[in-house]
C-alpha cells in the first residue's frame, strides 16, 4: 500500500455515488486507499423512480475497480429505514467495518412557496433530512462501539442564507446542520466526529433550477464553473485521520475556495429594567435592533465575486 494514500484500510458509504458530487467523491476516496459502497438508487432529479435504470451506481463501481480500487454497489433508497441499515450491514458484512458515512444523496422539486404541495415538501425532506438521519442512525451503534467514526453530511446555501422556491430543500438542508451539530455534541466522547458541507457545484439537481431571469441565466453560467470533483479534496480530508480535529463545522467549497460557515450566535441585545410590554417591544426595541436585521438575501447576493 502506498503510504501517500490518506485513506488506506477505511470502508466509507457514500449516498447518491453514481453521478455529481458523489462519483467524484467516490473516486477520490477509492483512489485514496478507502473501501466504497457506492449507493444510488437510479432515478430522475426529482426522486420519480423507474424513470431511469440503476446503471449509475454499477458504473461507478466499476471505474473504481478499473483503477484497481474496491467498491460495492448499492441500490437503496435512504428515505427507507431498511434500506438504510442494509447498507451500513453491506459494508459490515462485506468489509467487517465501517468508517465514514457522507450523506450526499439529494432530490429537488422546486416551486414557489404558494403552490408547494404537501407531496413535494415530503418528498424532499424524507430523502434529505430523514434519509441523512437513517444513515446516521444505523451507523451510531458502530462507531460508538469502536470509539471511532466520521460523519459528513451535504447542506446548502439555499438553507444557510436562502433562495427563492426551495421552501422544501431549504428546509431540509438547514435541518441537517441541526442534526450534524447534535451528533458532533452527544458522539463527541466517542470520538465520532460530524460536519456539513455546503457545495457550490453544477449538477444535475443545479440544472434542474427554473431560470426566470437574466440574473439567473448569468448565475448558472456561474455554477457551471464549479464542477464536482471540487468538493471531493475536502470530504477526503475530513473522511482522513487528518481530520480527526474537526468536528461541529459547517464548511463551503466554490471552485477553489473553501469557506468556514458561521454559525448563530446573538449579534445585539436590548433590555428593558422593568420588563418588557408589547408597546414597548414596537417603539423601543425593535427600532434599536433593526440596523442590524438581515436582508432577504439569496445565496448570490452574498457570494458577489467570481468563483476562484
Amino acid at each position: 500500500m502506498s503510504e501517500d494514500r490518506m485513506l488506506d484500510g477505511k470502508v466509507v458509504i457514500i449516498t447518491g455515488a453514481g453521478r455529481g458530487i458523489g462519483r467524484d467523491m467516490a473516486l477520490m476516496m477509492a483512489g485514496q486507499g478507502a473501501r466504497v459502497i457506492v449507493n444510488d438508487p437510479g432515478g430522475s432529479p426529482d426522486g420519480e423512480a423507474g424513470s431511469e435504470d440503476k446503471g449509475p451506481a454499477a458504473d461507478v463501481v466499476r471505474e473504481i475497480r478499473a483503477a484497481g480500487g474496491e467498491a460495492e454497489a448499492n441500490f437503496g433508497s435512504v428515505a427507507v429505514p431498511d434500506d438504510a441499515k442494509a447498507m451500513v450491514e453491506q459494508a459490515m458484512d462485506t468489509w467487517g467495518g465501517l468508517d465514514c458515512v457522507v450523506n450526499n444523496a439529494g432530490i429537488l422539486r422546486d416551486v414557489i412557496f404558494h403552490k408547494l404541495t404537501i407531496e413535494d415538501w415530503h418528498a424532499v425532506i424524507d430523502v434529505h433530512l430523514n434519509g441523512s438521519f437513517y444513515m446516521a442512525h444505523a451507523a451510531a451503534p458502530i462507531f460508538r462501539e469502536k470509539e471511532k467514526g466520521c460523519f459528513i453530511h451535504f447542506t446548502s446555501t439555499s438553507g444557510l442564507i436562502g433562495n427563492f422556491g426551495q421552501a422544501n430543500y431549504s428546509a431540509a438542508k438547514m435541518g441537517i446542520v441541526g442534526l450534524s451539530k447534535s451528533i458532533a455534541l452527544d458522539m463527541s466522547r466517542y470520538n465520532v466526529r460530524s460536519n456539513c458541507i455546503a457545495p457550490f457545484a453544477w449538477s444535475r439537481l443545479v440544472g434542474t433550477i427554473p431560470i426566470n431571469s437574466e440574473a439567473d441565466a448569468k448565475r448558472i453560467e456561474k455554477a457551471k464553473q464549479s464542477t464536482p470533483a471540487k468538493i471531493a479534496p475536502l470530504a477526503t480530508a475530513l473522511t482522513s485521520d487528518a481530520g480527526a480535529g474537526t468536528t461541529g463545522q459547517i464548511f463551503a467549497v466554490r471552485m477553489n475556495e473553501i469557506f468556514l460557515m458561521s454559525q448563530s450566535r446573538p449579534i445585539r441585545s436590548v433590555q428593558m429594567s422593568d420588563g418588557w410590554t408589547a408597546q414597548a417591544v414596537a417603539e423601543t426595541a425593535l427600532p434599536a435592533l433593526s440596523g442590524s436585521y438581515y436582508g432577504l438575501d439569496r445565496s448570490g447576493d452574498v457570494f458577489t465575486w467570481e468563483p476562484i
